[in-house]
């Protein structure tokens, strides 16, 4: 893995542990030689990640809209800004940048970058490793929901599996270093319609 898309929230969270895990998470890049790839902020979680990667003698790649400029302050130390006009142009450069995803606490807009990747993995879109870091326990509601939809019937098992999820950053990469993208030639078959 060369590069790495950071999905994460522009605040810091009530939880001192979100801060210093997002720092690790960038740090931990650094020192594997994976560039950061992420939403270009200098502020909240996206800010520590940026930081924890730039301090440890990593790259990092900024994407952001250019009118989220004003709101999600720019970060001033990156290897580079790439400055785009959409969100959804937002997403589609850093999937192209990258070979994965981790996705670190965060709201709306991050759960929403989140889905997207993974229904593109679902949809034989890309066969990128997408991963959760379950800081604290953050995401195991999620977790639980993502287990009704395949026990409800809505997603497939060999769907579930594309989800790589740990609470440790270096386990993380391990999984999305050995990862292999399951090979489902369909989704829905017509007796399930």
């Amino acid at each position: 893995m060369k590069s790495i898309t950071i999905f994460c929230g522009s605040s810091y969270g009530t939880d001192k542990i979100f801060k210093e895990q997002a720092f690790l998470v960038g740090k931990t890049l650094a020192k594997e030689n994976i560039q950061l790839i992420y939403g270009g902020a200098n502020v909240g979680l996206m800010g520590e990640v940026a930081d924890g990667a730039i301090q440890n003698g990593g790259r990092a790649i900024g994407v952001l809209p250019r009118f989220l400029q004003s709101k999600e302050i720019a970060h001033t130390s990156l290897t580079e800004l790439i400055l785009v006009e959409t969100m959804h142009e937002r997403k589609t450069k850093m999937n192209e940048l990258s070979d994965g995803v981790i996705v670190l606490p965060g709201g709306y807009g991050t759960l929403e970058e989140f889905f997207e990747m993974i229904t593109w993995a679902q949809l034989g879109l890309h066969k990128k490793p997408i991963a959760l870091l379950n800081i604290g326990g953050f995401y195991n509601d999620l977790i639980s929901l993502v287990q009704k939809m395949v026990d409800k019937g809505f997603l497939k098992a060999v769907n579930q599996e594309i989800l790589l999820v740990s609470e440790n950053i270096d386990d993380l990469l391990s999984k999305m270093k050995n990862y292999e993208s399951p090979n489902v030639e369909k989704w829905i078959s017509k007796d399930e319609v």
